[in-house]
């Protein structure tokens, strides 16, 4: 059994490794937080399937989805789910989406400019949202402005402000879990400083070494709509992903 000065000790000991753990966090610029950020979030590549809750006004649906993403600039996107929307596919390639729609259609659409900032089958997202896989770092300068607890998490406040042309969102707020570095939740913004989007992460997850969003919900400010529920099913950041799927060809496979 362990005397009293033993114990004693133990605490104190204790009580310095919280502080030091404490004072790191404290150390923490605003840069490097976002740093933390884009370790979670951005990924060389990944293998996910997913599932899309749109809440509107005339009722819920879902739609479920596999997708393969090979940096900043590829991603595929295939739709399994409801049986209307089976065999419709997304590809971007850089700044380029192109939609397919299988017969009786089949045809390729071309989405580029300002209009990948549209919703993704009337959901909250848009194509952008859908495919973001870009460092924080490299778009915006960050801030720090406080902390604050949400959701019962201590979270870091960070305000991000665009330090390059033609973003979707020229500013950023994001509230930034100091355990976990995934931002618990993130308001977007317009130029002009109205409120565009606002994003919450639910649950979290880990996965293969990192933390990661396991569900999300996405809130189109300027919509009517309930917003719209992202769930992570499944995600593999080692997963092969094949690089004959980046072509418009594989589309009509």
């Amino acid at each position: 059994m362990l005397n009293k000065s033993v114990v004693i000790s133990l605490n104190v000991l204790l009580g310095l490794l919280l502080s030091v753990s404490v004072l790191e966090a404290q150390d923490l610029s605003a840069t490097e937080l976002l740093d933390r950020v884009d370790e979670n979030m951005v990924f060389d590549h990944a293998v996910t399937t997913a599932t899309m809750i749109i809440h509107s006004r005339s009722g819920s649906r879902e739609i479920q989805s596999r997708s393969w993403v090979r940096g900043q600039d590829s991603a595929y996107v295939e739709y399994l789910k409801p049986v209307r929307e089976q065999g419709k596919k997304m590809l971007k390639l850089e700044d380029r989406i192109y939609n397919y729609t299988p017969e009786p259609n089949d045809r390729i659409i071309t989405i580029s400019g300002h209009l990948l900032r549209q919703s993704v089958m009337g959901s909250d997202l848009s194509y952008e949202d859908m495919t973001e896989n870009d460092r924080l770092q490299d778009a915006y300068d960050a801030k720090m402005l406080g902390r604050e607890e949400l959701n019962g998490r201590d979270c870091y406040v960070i305000e991000l402000t665009g330090k390059v042309d033609d973003l979707a969102y020229h500013s950023r707020k994001l509230w930034v879990d100091s355990q976990r570095f995934l931002p618990v939740r993130e308001e977007r913004f317009a130029k002009s400083g109205k409120l565009l989007k606002r994003t919450e992460i639910r649950e979290f997850m880990e996965v293969q070494g990192r933390w990661y969003p396991k569900v999300m919900t996405f809130k189109d400010m300027l919509s009517r709509g309930e917003g719209t529920e992202y769930i992570v099913n499944s995600i593999d950041f080692k997963a092969e992903v094949p690089a004959e799927l980046f072509t418009k060809a594989s589309l009509r496979r």
